[in-house]
């Protein structure tokens, strides 16, 4: 896809247009920075590389909701859903090639370059530490594949228990889908990231996407059994 990254020779940077920003209410907005910026940085900075792989689904829920995109996310070891990726050692490798080393650990059959680039964000917390997000567009084919080879991959089991597709659609309870993956816990920048890729590459309408966040904030109903009720 490459939509925001290969850029070639960066202007001045007083003549760099700016960032764009998430913009959903509830959310909180990370810095964001460009690629130059960031391998500007010094070396008390560490780098986290992680992507986003996604394919346009045609299918239909139940035969009349909309899945529009398959996207992979991943149970980690500690509960956390995440994105495949890791930290980098800038001492030793480019941020693509360390990218991949993580990335055939975990997955084990996807390469990516500098035209997947899609944005770098400083995060909040006591380190020091840039997120650079990646984003590869396959054909739904091509993901299944991927997913196929994550199950045999070396950390399957260990550090992944899992890959998951990300529900982009809102149910007519305002909950199901979207907003009830968006209630789970998320490890560092990846709800953000998730949220920003699909403002950015125009997947789920801006609106849609703070809808279902503010459905994630509305206090839940106590659950009702409807265990002797039609399923």
């Amino acid at each position: 896809v490459g939509t925001m990254a290969a850029m070639g020779p960066l202007p001045a940077m007083g003549t760099l247009p700016p960032l764009p920003t998430l913009g959903v209410p509830g959310v909180p907005e990370l810095k964001p920075l460009t690629r130059y910026e960031a391998m500007r940085l010094g070396p008390g900075w560490s780098h986290s590389c992680h992507a986003m792989l996604y394919a346009p689904n045609p299918g239909m829920l139940f035969g009349r909701i909309p899945l529009r995109y398959a996207v992979l996310m991943q149970m980690r070891f500690d509960g956390l859903l995440g994105f495949p990726g890791g930290f980098v050692d800038r001492r030793y490798w480019s941020l693509e090639d360390g990218l991949n080393r993580v990335l055939g650990l975990g997955l084990g059959c996807v390469r990516l370059t500098e035209a997947d680039y899609l944005c770098s964000h400083l995060t909040e917390g006591p380190h020091r530490v840039v997120a650079h997000f990646y984003a590869r567009q396959l054909t739904l084919e091509e993901l299944h594949t991927i997913e196929i080879s994550a199950v045999h991959s070396r950390d399957h089991g260990m550090e992944v228990m899992g890959m998951v597709r990300v529900p982009l659609y809102t149910q007519k309870d305002r909950m199901g889908g979207l907003p009830n993956f968006l209630a789970n816990s998320f490890v560092g920048t990846a709800k953000f990231q998730l949220l920003f890729a699909l403002k950015i590459l125009n997947m789920v309408p801006e609106e849609k996407l703070a809808e279902a966040v503010a459905a994630t904030q509305r206090p839940k109903k106590a659950a009702i059994d409807h265990s002797g009720g039609a399923a």
